[in-house]
């Protein structure tokens, strides 16, 4: 399908993608590498007056060693953090999640922030920040403000950015040696997971298991009163709600979830 008709802007810096966003609130979207924003305009389920180009800010794409944080760039594409040395000593999970990403085109396109701001359940980066216990950095006409991970996700397709705001940054806490492990289910390989699990230091993920990316807080406090792997990932579907459908119901993805979770707690326990 063809979009709804709109001007395009180019941003040159972070403080004129802010401007542009400032003078046209609303009616404005911001586009990096495309891969979430371009579907839903050809369906029409979105439809912006204005799209704001930022896939030019290179000021935004890095990843660095700041005391006991990793800290990256919004718009660092999969393909970088997949390899980059930093996260594969510091973070690994995160890197292993981006070489997963999709497609070679969208893996080289995509960008995280991109991914973390569309905050799709089914989206597995959303998942291993959520699990990572990231920090996520906005910018906006009132400055900088810090977002814990756990509050990003509001609901489907939700995220608690304001419309003249920028993600610009994810921080994290360095896994120097910790235990990590990432597992998932899909129909092809390149589909969305069915389900999937995200786990480093003590911390579940859950992807497509509810409206938001979350956290199996069960199995997550199993762990920390000295459960067994076993007895923590029984729990893995507690409090969740996941989509019942004809190719996966919601009980099919609820035995997903647990089976995938003892299988990314022992990768993680190795």
């Amino acid at each position: 399908m063809i979009p709804a008709s709109f001007q395009y802007l180019r941003a040159s810096t972070v403080d004129e993608a802010l401007s542009l966003l400032a003078s046209h609130g609303d009616d404005a979207k911001v586009l990096a590498g495309g891969h979430s924003l371009l579907p839903l305009m050809k369906l029409r389920l979105a439809a912006p007056e204005y799209l704001v180009d930022i896939a030019a800010l290179d000021e935004l794409r890095y990843v660095r060693l700041e005391g006991g944080e990793v800290v990256i760039g919004a718009l660092s594409r999969y393909s970088s953090l997949a390899r980059d040395p930093v996260l594969l000593e510091h973070a690994p999970l995160l890197a292993h999640v981006s070489a997963e990403v999709g497609d070679r085109q969208v893996r080289h396109r995509g960008t995280i922030g991109g991914s973390l701001v569309h905050a799709d359940a089914a989206a597995d980066l959303p998942a291993a920040v959520l699990a990572s216990d990231a920090v996520l950095v906005a910018r906006g006409p009132e400055g900088e403000r810090r977002i814990p991970a756990a509050e990003f996700f509001l609901g489907p397709f939700t995220t608690p950015l304001e419309p003249a705001e920028l993600l610009t940054e994810i921080r994290l806490p360095a896994q120097t040696g910790t235990g990590w492990g990432f597992e998932k289910f899909t129909r092809r390989a390149i589909d969305w997971a069915m389900v999937g699990v995200t786990v480093t230091g003590g911390r579940v993920g859950l992807v497509n298991m509810g409206g938001v990316p979350l956290r199996a807080t069960a199995t997550e406090e199993a762990l920390a009163a000295g459960a067994s792997i076993e007895d923590a990932a029984a729990l893995a579907a507690e409090g969740t709600n996941p989509p019942d459908e004809p190719h996966a119901t919601a009980e099919y993805r609820r035995h997903l979830a647990r089976v995938l979770t003892r299988r990314a707690l022992a990768q993680a326990a190795r």
